[in-house]
């Protein structure tokens, strides 16, 4: 049974732990980060012939180190390198869930925006085109209801094509700005070829213009 190590990202209250749930039911457990006190959980999904093994990460906004969670998440992902990132959306607050989208693609191509409480969203009037967003973002998108458990076989179907390559992605990259870009440019030079302990230039460049902590500290360790 082919294995696949699956991310789920999300700002808190999106309904990311219900979608879980509904994943992977009994299977699962919980314990902590090693050496912190936020609780991690994991559950195995079995699907079509595939092992999923699912991390819950930690609610958070963004993935600027202000907070313990934030770092923890978007170190899982640079560390552990999963297969697959699934973003849990709002679909009722989707432009408030997209900073987070956006960040999430300048650490790793493999995402898919999973839009989560699409039937409430549509209840309330709100439509959403998710063949236009996926061809702006760059990515896969799929409409689900995690308390309905709908659209889930559709959101496993895409995870394991994109895991497997069947699904190629080509990830927005936004502007800043020619003063920001060219800010952004001159760092990233500066930095190739640096142990940044798995992020990009870019990355780090960004982060660094934004005094994100973790980036300070990575910095002040390098060789002059």
């Amino acid at each position: 049974m082919k294995k696949i190590l699956v991310a789920l990202a999300g700002n808190p209250n999106v309904g990311k732990s219900t979608l879980f749930n509904a994943l992977t039911g009994l299977h699962q457990y919980t314990a902590n980060w090693p050496g912190k006190t936020v609780e991690r959980k994991e559950g195995i999904v079995k699907y079509r012939g595939y092992e999923l093994k699912l991390v819950d990460l930690p609610g958070t906004y963004s993935l600027t180190a202000f907070s313990l969670e934030e770092v923890l998440a978007r170190r899982f992902i640079v560390d552990e390198r999963p297969d697959v990132v699934i973003h849990v959306a709002n679909a009722t607050t989707l432009e408030k869930d997209l900073y987070l989208t956006l960040q999430l693609l300048e650490l790793t191509d493999k995402v898919v925006l999973a839009l989560n409480m699409i039937d409430v969203a549509e209840n309330k009037g709100i439509k959403i085109n998710s063949t236009k967003l996926s061809k702006i973002l760059g990515i896969p998108v799929v409409k689900i209801s995690a308390y309905r458990k709908a659209g889930l076989n559709k959101l496993l179907d895409v995870v394991i094509a994109l895991a497997e390559g069947r699904i190629k992605t080509k990830p927005l990259q936004i502007s800043y700005g020619p003063e920001i870009e060219a800010l952004i440019n001159k760092i990233s030079s500066s930095l190739k070829g640096c142990d940044l302990h798995g992020y990009t230039p870019r990355w780090v460049a960004i982060k660094l213009l934004e005094g994100d902590q973790e980036i300070l500290d990575i910095l002040k360790n390098l060789p002059n």
